[in-house]
């Protein structure tokens, strides 16, 4: 049974079929706020319910426990309870040992055109304290829709350019000339160390590494993950080599920082 702030009171039913007084515990103890607890035949109604008053409530008779029920406060807007929030993870995703992962099933077809949003409702409890989180969210499929990482096909050089070919992953929708995908490139400077940026697929041809990341330019859709590790390059011999470690261990944890905070930007609840 869940009590919104500010409720008068409710009632908590002792379910059994069979006749006779009973009497009622919380979290097995006798109650001790009788000012804010009376018994109406076998139920009990309790008024003022705030946090001493919740608990698992049961009812007993002659030493015996006939049912029981949880009494629970739902919280306000803003509050947390330090619980986790929620992100949205591709169906490859795996969920680390303390996540929690639900599969969101639609019938919508990916060629139509989205005309009602999506409502999502997720509740959590803290057993500590037996305080209710309910958050509801509605919004389109479309804007929470994560491409996983693309690949990486080849890279070779045109001019004084450097042309990257990107492919989107195995799991985005095809044809891919109708479901497109913007790419962008991140890359190090060989002379400097600097990193850049770029949505073009010609980019330096000096350099010591790049990677790629995807989404849909149609929607504001987050960008997916980049793709792991990053591509040695060098263009004179047209194969991976490593760069100096230096560099490479610094991009390493600039670019896994940036890969956490992508996750979080894209939380729900």
């Amino acid at each position: 049974v869940v009590a919104k702030r500010g409720e008068d009171s409710v009632s908590l039913a002792c379910l059994t079929t069979t006749t006779g007084p009973v009497t009622w515990k919380l979290n097995n103890d006798d109650p001790d706020f009788e000012d804010h607890m009376s018994q109406n035949g076998h139920n009990l109604i309790v008024r003022d319910v705030d946090a001493p008053l919740l608990g698992e409530y049961s009812c007993w008779r002659d030493g015996t426990k006939l049912s029981s029920t949880y009494l629970l406060q739902e919280t306000e807007e803003g509050e947390d309870l330090g619980l986790p929030t929620c992100h949205w993870v591709s169906s490859s995703g795996q969920p680390n040992s303390q996540e929690l992962q639900f599969e969101l099933t639609h019938t919508l077809s990916p060629f139509g055109e989205e005309s009602t949003m999506l409502e999502v409702t997720a509740e959590a409890i803290s057993i500590d304290d037996f305080f209710l989180l309910r958050r509801t969210k509605l919004f389109y499929l479309r804007d929470i829709v994560v491409p996983d990482s693309p690949r990486i096909v080849s890279f070779k050089v045109v001019q004084s350019k450097l042309k990257v070919s990107i492919e989107p992953p195995s799991s985005w929708s095809t044809p891919h000339s109708f479901f497109s995908l913007e790419h962008e490139i991140e890359y190090v400077l060989r002379d400097n160390g600097k990193t850049m940026s770029s949505l073009s697929s010609l980019i330096p041809k000096k350099i010591s590494m790049f990677r790629a990341r995807s989404r849909d330019p149609l929607v504001s859709s987050p960008w997916s993950q980049w793709t792991r590790g990053g591509i040695h390059a060098n263009v004179k011999r047209n194969r991976y080599l490593s760069c100096h470690p230096s560099v490479w261990n610094a991009a390493r944890r600039k670019w896994r920082k940036e890969e956490l905070n992508m996750l979080n930007k894209v939380n729900i609840f």
